[in-house]
């Protein structure tokens, strides 16, 4: 049996936010997107199996643009995201189409994860040092069940230059243990100062060197049966709601907030970079470009793996 770390990659959106999974930017110097260089980062640094979440309408699609692409050596498996995953016995809005959101991706994967392992976002690079701050933190903590990461990045790392994001900001305590996770809308860069919008609608000032989650965690499989509670209340909640989703910040703050779980909050030093925008593509593109040319990665990530 693999015991080593597993990767959980979100996929299901991909689809909706751009039409269609061929649409997905091929931005390395060999057609790679930036799933791939998840992959090959978590693979590098000790991850034993890659699992994704995907929707059901585009498998066939998955299936030929993103795993028949990878080395037959790498372990990989997938399970589907739709409006019912994990909750057939709910009634809903029938009105209702998109599914639950990045908490409720985490759930449907329970089937196929026995490991301790990382969760990552599709579309979002996150750099090699993030994947092993993770796996050592995974290895090292083996036996402390309900004791999680969230990695961390400095919110100067995470920003488009082409409009606003929203991020999740880290208050921490003394040994760096997450006390909470506030989501801050509409984050953006003026003339190198930072603001974001509070809940008043006035823009506050911000310094930078915030840390803000990424949506890179660190769980362990207990994490699937603190949750399943915290989701079937969420369900009855707003299960007349169109568009209320089940976000895993607010997942691990109410953990944290129940002393369900404890949070290690884990800085690393990595850009952080993804496709928010249009825009952000040839920015993106460069910076993968450097990458390469620095030795970072090679000029095609599976040739001579």
């Amino acid at each position: 049996m693999n015991n080593k770390p597993t990767l959980l990659i979100l996929a299901a959106g991909l689809a909706s936010r751009y039409g269609s999974l061929k649409q997905i930017d091929k931005i390395g110097p060999s057609g790679e997107r930036i799933i791939d260089y998840s992959v090959y980062d978590a693979i590098r640094a000790g991850f034993g199996k890659i699992v994704y979440v995907i929707r059901k309408s585009f498998e066939d699609e998955f299936k030929s643009e993103i795993l028949n692409v990878l080395p037959d050596s790498i372990e990989t498996d997938y399970v589907f995201q739709e409006l019912d995953s994990f909750n057939k016995n709910i009634n809903y809005n029938p009105e209702r189409v998109k599914p639950w959101g990045t908490g409720h991706a985490l759930l449907t994967s329970e089937s196929v994860i026995k490991n301790p392992f990382v969760i990552i976002n599709a579309d979002d690079f996150y750099g090699f040092e993030s994947y092993k701050i993770a796996y050592n933190f995974l290895i090292t903590k083996p036996n402390e069940a309900n004791t999680f990461a969230l990695i961390g990045f400095e919110l100067s790392k995470t920003l488009s230059e082409y409009g606003s994001v929203s991020r999740g900001i880290c208050a921490t305590d003394e040994n760096d243990y997450l006390k909470s996770v506030v989501e801050r809308t509409e984050i953006k860069k003026e003339n190198e100062k930072i603001f974001f919008k509070d809940e008043y609608e006035n823009w506050q000032h911000l310094f930078g060197n915030e840390i803000c989650s990424m949506n890179m965690f660190a769980f362990k499989p207990s994490i699937y049966t603190e949750a399943k509670p915290i989701f079937f209340d969420f369900l009855k909640k707003n299960k007349e709601n169109l568009k209320s989703e089940f976000y895993l910040p607010a997942l691990v703050d109410q953990l944290i907030k129940l002393n369900k779980a404890k949070v290690k909050v884990l800085k690393t030093t990595d850009q952080w970079f993804g496709l928010t925008y249009k825009e952000d593509k040839e920015i993106v593109r460069s910076k993968i470009l450097k990458l390469t040319k620095d030795g970072k990665y090679p000029d095609n990530l599976w040739k001579s793996f």
